[in-house]
């Protein structure tokens, strides 16, 4: 009876504090594939502007390795710990999402994670500065706020870009 061979899967390695360019070297230098989705960042110098690329998920590069070569990454000293996520199949889809939205050429930005129960304050627009607490969200960019003004509470519909966690 043959055995099946092993097959790649899918690893988040959750890297150092700003070792995730070190990561991708790593893994490069021994020809594991791997995925470090990078944004451009823009500083303006007097006479020159500079483009530097950073992680777009800080602290993560994703790989995919037979189950053989995971203990060579874990042995990275650049590595606090590898992970698996649990359903590949999911995994590989959102990470084939992202790959798309970076070969759109489109502004790619990591996004707040503004779920129910998390305190935020508005950012722009005409209640910049207020501070609440999401109740519930709707859709993809409706997000509805508890402010609490003297007390009370009243609610107010903001588009999620507009938020940011506090």
């Amino acid at each position: 009876m043959d055995t099946p061979a092993p097959s790649l899967l899918w690893y988040v390695a959750h890297t150092r504090p700003r070792s995730e360019k070190r990561v991708a070297e790593f893994c490069g230098d021994r020809e594991f594939i791997h995925f470090l989705p990078l944004q451009a960042s823009v500083k303006n110098y007097p006479g020159k502007k500079l483009v530097f690329y950073k992680p777009l998920f800080s602290g993560y590069v994703f790989l995919q390795l037979f189950p053989a070569q995971a203990s060579e990454v874990r042995q990275c000293r650049h590595v606090a710990r590898l992970l698996e996520p649990g359903d590949q199949a999911e995994f590989a889809a959102q990470i084939e999402d992202i790959r798309i939205a970076l070969l759109s050429e489109r502004e790619v930005r990591l996004a707040p994670n503004i779920t129910e129960g998390r305190r935020v304050q508005i950012r722009s627009g005409p209640m910049r500065g207020l501070e609440g607490q999401v109740l519930r969200r709707q859709g993809i960019t409706e997000v509805v706020l508890r402010l609490d003004f003297i007390g009370q509470a009243a609610a107010v519909q903001v588009e999620a870009q507009e938020l940011e966690l506090v």
